[in-house]
């Protein structure tokens, strides 16, 4: 049965990546997950949203784990249809699990919570004057962040490093990376990223480390009645 609360992820649903978090601060018997490409194959995925040269890229996760590259725009439009079917079998509040940046998602009645309306302004209040470092999956995701960090006092530096293929080393890379372009603080943007990705940055930089996730998961709870 439909809860009145659902996530919504790009990828497949449930993340078993992520689901510690979400039912540590969302009851599961209140919470409906869901995903843009349940139900669909490798092949059936590449049709419809493979990025084409010189689209805004996405990334996420299906349910084997495997990371997919999906093309921001037709993302957007799938969404829009999943909000629209979400509303009508009675959710009234949607979470969506991604941190990518959508131009003009909207619900009709539902409380919709978009992380890349929510992170910037609360991160911007957070870090004032400080020198912000956002680590990304994908380096073609950099340029596309510009807008998204445009009322941050100082320019975001930034390093990349996938949080469904990323090793250690390649962790500690980004850390350095982040390290020697002066960051004080540093966000992990991207809803797969985990406190264990967390941890091993903070080993290398002994700076304030915060997941994107964590953030939005936290004020979403908030809601839940």
């Amino acid at each position: 049965m439909m809860t009145s609360f659902a996530t919504l992820t790009i990828g497949q649903a449930p993340r078993s990546d992520i689901m510690p978090l979400l039912d540590e601060y969302l009851p599961p018997e209140l919470v409906t997950h869901t995903g843009l490409l349940d139900g669909l194959t490798q092949a059936q995925i590449e049709q419809r949203f493979a990025p084409a040269p010189g689209e805004d890229v996405l990334v996420s996760r299906l349910l084997d784990g495997t990371q997919v590259r999906l093309a921001s725009p037709r993302v957007e439009v799938a969404l829009q249809e999943k909000i629209n079917w979400l509303e009508s079998q009675g959710c009234d509040t949607i979470l969506l699990l991604c941190t990518g940046i959508f131009h003009n998602l909207h619900a009709q009645q539902a409380m919709l919570l978009e992380p890349d309306r929510i992170i910037p302004p609360l991160i911007n209040g957070i870090v004032g004057q400080h020198q912000v470092g956002i680590i990304v999956p994908v380096v073609e995701q950099i340029e596309h962040q510009a807008g998204k960090w445009s009322k941050l006092a100082k320019k975001p530096c930034y390093a990349t490093a996938s949080p469904y293929l990323a090793d250690e080393r390649t962790l500690i890379e980004a850390a350095l990376s982040l390290k020697d372009q002066g960051a004080q603080v540093v966000l992990l943007d991207c809803i797969g990223y985990q406190r264990s990705h967390c941890d091993i940055i903070q080993k290398h930089l002994d700076v304030p480390v915060m997941l994107s996730n964590s953030l939005v998961v936290k004020l979403a709870a908030e809601l839940l009645l």
